[in-house]
């Protein structure tokens, strides 16, 4: 919850400030975070969670902002979702390595403590690394305005609100189902051990970790984003079909999870259509308003999918397979209504970018 409404905080200061005066603040703050839910107070350990999700999301946004405003916009899908692919292994690699040293003794406290000082040390780092930002004298009035003018023209865009539907249709399959109640749906509805259930859930975010990049490679390399947004949601609904409704045995195991997780990597592709269907000074803005819906679309349907599987698994709480079928099987119409508002978006890859330019001309 802290993540998704400083989406906006952090696109419009990164535009207004720029992302050296903004990520070390923001690497301190999430390693403060940390320190406070080391502390096991459950009201400190909530406001540190928070701190981390509120200063974590300048990452993202400030990434981006760095990565398109220093290459050609003719790699900016690549870039964006190489940014994504370091997010997903980062959490994947705490996801493997963790739960293994805490089993050898390290205690949990002992390493938020040392997430918080990395956390401290990384602001100091970036503080120097990053290279300023030209200097941009304005008012307090001016600098006030200018941030709503950036929001009101971001918000009034349709094409911004298209982009942000159809990343949040395309990612809560990963967030909502994978991350949440993937293990448990294995588990339960599947008869899988608990080791067994997690090594398949996880496929799903290495899977986000080679399609984010790759199919933003794939984007940039026929200069349009569309094709690749629809055939990724197409890849990604059969997926969820056949893990909801398949036989288990005709695949290898992990195979699915991992093609799921590619192809659901096509929701990162809206984040560089709404930097192209807006002006570049208002990059940041954008970024940080398709983040915000995106994970929006998280945070308010998490709880939703999980009181309806509690409803249909009753009091008792066992949970059947059909239970999970009719919880999640919305999942799959979200995913279709994305293809569809896909459709809708206008095409700013560099190809149509060159024939529009070129029919310009012509006439």
């Amino acid at each position: 919850y802290g993540y998704s409404p400083f989406s906006l905080v952090a696109g419009a200061a990164m535009d207004r400030l720029g992302p050296r005066r903004l990520m070390p603040v923001a690497a301190a703050v999430v390693g403060l975070g940390a320190l406070l839910f080391a502390l096991g107070n459950p009201r400190v350990a909530s406001v540190g969670r928070f701190l981390q999700g509120a200063g974590g999301v300048f990452a993202l946004v400030g990434a981006i902002y760095i990565a398109t405003k220093n290459f050609p916009s003719s790699r900016a899908a690549t870039l964006i979702g190489a940014t994504q692919m370091f997010g997903m292994a980062g959490g994947a690699a705490g996801q493997f390595a963790v739960g293994p040293l805490m089993s050898r003794g390290l205690a949990w406290n002992s390493f938020w403590m040392g997430i918080g000082v990395v956390g401290l040390a990384l602001g100091f780092f970036l503080f120097f690394l990053l290279p300023p930002e030209e200097k941009q004298e304005r008012t307090n009035n001016r600098a006030q305005e200018g941030v709503l003018a950036a929001f009101k023209v971001v918000f009034r865009n349709p094409q911004s609100i298209l982009c942000g539907l159809i990343a949040g249709l395309l990612f809560i399959p990963t967030t909502i189902f994978d991350m949440i109640w993937g293990v448990s749906y294995l588990q339960e509805a599947h008869g899988l051990g608990y080791g067994e259930a997690v090594m398949r859930s996880a496929t799903v975010p290495v899977g986000w970790i080679i399609g984010c990049p790759l199919l933003g490679f794939i984007s940039d390399r026929v200069g349009r984003r569309k094709p690749v947004i629809i055939g990724g949601g197409i890849v990604l609904l059969n997926c969820m079909a056949w893990i909801l409704y398949g036989p288990t045995n005709v695949f290898p195991p992990y195979v699915l999870g991992l093609l799921a997780g590619i192809a659901s990597g096509a929701a990162m592709l809206p984040y560089t259509v709404i930097k192209e269907a807006n002006p570049p000074q208002f990059g940041g803005t954008a970024t940080g308003v398709i983040n915000f819906l995106n994970f929006t679309f998280s945070a308010l349907l998490g709880p939703v999918f999980g009181g309806l599987l509690q409803r249909l698994s009753g009091a008792a709480g066992q949970r059947e397979l059909s239970h999970y079928q009719t919880a999640f099987e919305p999942l799959m119409y979200g995913v279709i209504i994305a293809i569809i508002l896909t459709l809708l978006l206008k095409e700013t890859g560099p190809a149509a970018r060159l024939s529009r330019a070129e029919a310009i001309e012509e006439v």
